[in-house]
């Protein structure tokens, strides 16, 4: 698959993808579905729901994920909320750009450009928040979320990206 093709299914996720409103309750339901898709998978994930303030709606570790994946998921977050897109997005981006996050002066140490990261955008209100999955691949962190929402939004078809690239 080409980088503007990848790109394209990336903003139709984000297109697609937003929420009438988004509450504490939301979180809870939507962040349960992630964890039970990778239990049926046997992903070892971290996963977080958390709020453009800071404040973390929603998490959960599966044994064998710490520090590493926590810091892992803040880097993801950072770029979700700098960018205004997923995390995967910006690096598909990077790529048909041929630049680097230099470019856009982000630290590495600060901001990480894989799968992982996607935004809670909410009709009428925008970016309120970011949905954050780490220790499966880059594709998969982000799939992994793509699946969590199609089942929570209802939302039979979408293009996925299931293999890293």
């Amino acid at each position: 698959m080409e980088y503007l093709e990848i790109l394209e299914i990336l903003k139709q996720q984000e297109e697609v993808l937003k929420f009438k409103h988004f509450t504490n309750a939301d979180a809870w339901e939507l962040g349960s579905i992630i964890v039970e898709e990778a239990r049926k998978n046997n992903f070892p994930a971290a996963i977080s729901i958390k709020l453009n303030n800071g404040y973390t709606v929603f998490q959960y570790g599966f044994d064998g994920t710490g520090l590493d994946h926590k810091n892992w998921m803040e880097r993801k977050e950072n770029t979700v909320k700098v960018k205004a897109m997923s995390s995967m997005r910006a690096y598909a981006t990077l790529k048909v750009q041929n630049i680097t996050l230099a470019d856009w002066f982000l630290d590495p140490m600060e901001y990480s450009i894989c799968g992982g990261a996607f935004p809670i955008n909410v009709e009428g209100m925008g970016i309120i928040g970011t949905i954050i999955v780490s220790g499966i691949s880059v594709a998969m962190d982000h799939d992994l979320i793509i699946e969590g929402l199609c089942q929570y939004l209802k939302v039979d078809y979408l293009k996925r990206i299931k293999e890293d690239f």
